[in-house]
């Protein structure tokens, strides 16, 4: 199934409707869809570099609009909506525990997961089932996903083609590599 919501998904790149289908992965991606933006974004912006940086924000807006939706999934709809979308992605057992510490750090969830291959529905659900602070969740948001989405479009924009492989096979792992080294650094300054 889910290979053939990849397929699906890349298909939407060869149509001339491709950035509304951009709008729409970028948006129901961040709250309960599978497959990330960015396998429609790479295609799209090496047919057209020239609208990489329209193409990032098209998806940028999107992605904080459908996480506005998985905010309210888990703020209205935890039960009815949101533990199936947890249950999907093996997150239901851990999630309570997590609930309850979530908001000490929740900016720093939201944009880490914002930028990591972390599923962020995971968190814009988190976030309204903990009840993080809107404006909190907004900002941190808009941050993580400008940054992974125009640091995509930005690489595709200057390298092209030949960048393609190295942003699908490795630009997650660097994400979360910069964030663990973020987050250890500051544990270092607050505890050394």
């Amino acid at each position: 199934m889910i290979r053939r919501l990849y397929d699906w998904t890349m298909s939407l790149a060869d149509t001339r409707y491709a950035l509304w289908a951009l709008a729409f992965i970028a948006f129901i991606e961040s709250s309960v869809f599978p497959i990330p933006p960015d396998v429609l974004m790479i295609p799209m912006i090496i047919a057209r570099p020239s609208r990489a940086f329209l193409i990032a924000a098209v998806a940028t807006v999107s992605s904080v609009l459908g996480g506005l939706l998985g905010y309210y999934i888990g703020f209205g709809l935890l039960d009815t909506i949101g533990r199936p979308v947890l249950e999907f992605y093996g997150k239901a057992a851990y999630f309570d525990d997590f609930a309850s510490r979530y908001n000490e750090y929740g900016a720093w969830a939201v944009l880490i997961a914002g930028v990591t291959p972390f599923p962020f529905k995971v968190i814009t659900i988190a976030s309204g089932a903990t009840q993080l602070s809107l404006p909190v969740f907004v900002i941190s948001a808009l941050l993580a996903r400008a940054l992974r989405f125009f640091l995509v479009a930005t690489l595709l924009w200057k390298f092209g083609t030949p960048i393609r492989t190295f942003i699908e096979r490795y630009l997650g792992y660097l994400f979360v590599l910069f964030c663990v080294l973020l987050v250890g650094g500051f544990y270092l300054v607050k505890y050394l």
